[in-house]
């Protein structure tokens, strides 16, 4: 028995959570910039300091202790930021992260450190506070991608960082990198993600965009002499384009789809966790993920605090809009939920998420970062993040179908089109019996409603229907007519297995919507995953179908109702296009048929899986 129905849409509460103050079941992190700005080293597209957000104070102990009663009774994730939280001293770090200790509701405390003073004694404070202490590295990659991390006299920190990471490594500490993609690292994922992989102590790895299109004005200076790495930051801006360590959004995606498919073939996935795949893993699997880019827990459960007691949201975000009130003024989480309902930059960015909530790659992707989105709708420019998140997980949800095949991660005909629930009682059992003549095949009900819908019921709509193979005598009479040459050749000429197919109806007076038609595909094998997708791609490229019909290829997932695993699965579909009405299609759909089966029958799956999409011209930065 297949059930298969398309997934219904949400509301924004199911993609940003609000914080509630009487709920105390979420847990919020709360970034402590311990010297605010203040820091070591001058990297050129450092967001923290384009605030000019004077730094020098020091966050206290005490201010960290009043956390704790600020965020009572719910779990705590506290990250020590900067600038550079190692400026503040041995002592007072100790003394932070001694409160930290004694405090039972956080959960995690973690480090974000530039590592140029990190040393064996800093190792030795670290094991004696507070062992747990997770420590993050900033290295963007090898040391030509490192061309934005200077220090005051524009001299580079890599060698610097590196031995910092070789120090953890003898210490026996393993640590997350955070590599920021900038025009250095484009055209070489494989090698930088190699060179980050072979520091013994590098665990996981984070690649974060340079999203900084809109740019144009140099950081301002609080000394009468302008240091060497403000004089490069200058060069580096123009008045009229995007500064020189800024990509766009498409580049970021192809270094991304680049860098997983060398962790899945290189075996780094062993040892190493890559961001953002895991995370994008993790939702095509219908698992939650701790990244707020990808989670309902955004920018409402994430906060800020500086050395003066301001108290935001997300450092991301820009200031002082993202300012909500200040540690010393707040005295319960009432207080901080009326202050978010209040910021016109929060709502503001809640509302560039309604564009989410009718995006079919919602439950995967998560509607991303608000930070992110805020920026690109002052540039203009919301439509090319949503393409780097579609065109990411598309690429992503390839690998996984076809890991010994990554090219197919390139293809841009086969779209992530997941179908909610999409289910058979046994996957492997309805392989087997497909591939097997002589296996018994018993007679089933087959009935047809008055829209020509044929299952077990002969009513319209979504209803169980068994699932047959060419073998069974009952198998012609069970595929719909209008979509039986579509069938016949993807199972007959083709050799493959449909899981799932409909001919397509209109429902006239009746409250459903209006059906595609489509054919579904169970593949055997990886192999003939990647083989079969790519044909289709060849296939879908070639005709030229009616206007008010468009071809349509899909990555979905088929759950086994026996044992839970998911099976990727292939869904080639004729579609209503945009503009057109179902009237329109419904006169031109058998027409446009034919066409796309011509197309089928001059293609099969052939040893050589290329698909008709080129690959990216890949560029060195």
């Amino acid at each position: 028995m297949h059930r298969t129905t398309e997934q219904h849409h949400t509301g924004i509460d199911q993609l940003y959570r609000s914080l509630d103050a009487d709920d105390t079941s979420t847990a919020v992190s709360v970034i402590v910039k311990v010297r605010g700005e203040e820091c070591d080293v001058d990297c050129l597209y450092c967001y923290e300091k384009r605030k000019e957000a004077p730094g020098g104070a020091r966050v206290g102990a005490a201010q960290i202790g009043q956390l704790a009663v600020l965020f009572r009774g719910r779990s705590l994730a506290v990250e020590l930021h900067g600038g550079e939280p190692l400026t503040a001293g041995k002592e007072h770090l100790a003394e932070i992260l001694g409160q930290l200790a004694d405090m039972p509701q956080v959960v995690r405390v973690s480090l974000q450190t530039n590592g140029v003073r990190l040393d064996e004694e800093w190792l030795d404070l670290f094991d004696a506070r507070y062992p747990g202490l997770q420590i993050g590295i900033s290295l963007d990659g090898d040391a030509r991608g490192n061309a934005w991390r200077v220090d005051y006299n524009g001299k580079p920190i890599y060698p610097r960082v590196a031995r910092a990471l070789n120090l953890l490594a003898e210490r026996g500490r393993s640590v997350g990198v955070i590599a920021a993609v900038t025009p250095a690292v484009i055209g070489r994922a494989e090698e930088v993600l190699d060179h980050l992989a072979g520091f013994g102590s590098v665990n996981a790895v984070s690649f974060v965009p340079c999203f900084d299109g809109t740019i144009r004005r140099a950081t301002a200076t609080r000394s009468r002499r302008t240091p060497a790495s403000r004089l490069l930051q200058q060069d580096a801006l123009s008045a009229s384009n995007s500064p020189a360590w800024a990509i766009h959004p498409d580049e970021y995606a192809e270094f991304v789809l680049a860098a997983t498919a060398h962790w899945i073939s290189a075996g780094h996935f062993a040892r190493l966790k890559l961001e953002p795949a895991v995370s994008t893993i993790r939702r095509l699997r219908g698992l939650d993920s701790g990244f707020c880019h990808f989670s309902d827990l955004k920018c409402d459960h994430v906060f800020t605090l500086y050395p003066d007691g301001r108290l935001g949201s997300c450092d991301e975000l820009p200031w002082p809009q993202a300012r909500l009130t200040t540690l010393q003024t707040v005295t319960g989480q009432r207080e901080i939920t009326e202050a978010q309902h209040r910021s016109n930059l929060l709502n503001q960015g809640k509302a560039l998420m309604n564009r989410c909530t009718t995006c079919d790659y919602r439950s995967t992707c998560g509607g991303g970062c608000i930070a992110t989105r805020w920026r690109m709708d002052l540039a203009d420019d919301q439509d090319a993040y949503c393409d780097y998140r579609m065109r990411m997980i598309d690429g992503i949800a390839a690998l996984l179908a076809q890991p010994g095949h990554p090219d197919g991660s390139w293809c841009r005909s086969l779209r992530w089109r997941p179908r909610t629930p999409n289910s058979m009682r046994d996957v492997a059992g309805f392989l087997t019996h497909w591939d097997d003549p002589t296996a018994p095949r018993a007679t089933v009900r087959l009935h047809t409603s008055d829209h020509g819908n044929i299952n077990t019921v002969g009513q319209p709509g979504i209803h169980e229907a068994d699932d047959l193979d060419p073998t069974h005598h009952q198998w012609r009479d069970a595929i719909e007519p209008g979509v039986w040459p579509l069938v016949h050749t993807l199972t007959h000429r083709w050799g493959l297995v449909t899981y799932d197919s409909c001919e397509g109806h209109t429902y006239t007076g009746l409250y459903l919507e209006p059906a595609h038609r489509k054919v579904g595909i169970l593949t055997r094998d990886q192999d003939e995953h990647a083989r079969a997708a790519a044909a289709l791609c060849r296939a879908a490229a070639a005709p030229d179908l009616r206007q008010s019909v468009t071809v349509t290829l899909g990555r979905a997932e088929l759950t086994c109702e026996t044992t839970g695993t998911r099976t990727p699965v292939l869904d080639l579909a004729l579609q209503k296009a945009d503009g057109h009405t179902w009237d329109d299609y419904f006169a031109q759909l058998d027409a446009a048929t034919a066409v796309l089966n011509e197309a089928l029958s001059a293609e099969h799956p052939s040893s050589d899986p290329t698909c008709a999409c080129p690959r990216p011209i890949q560029v060195s930065g």
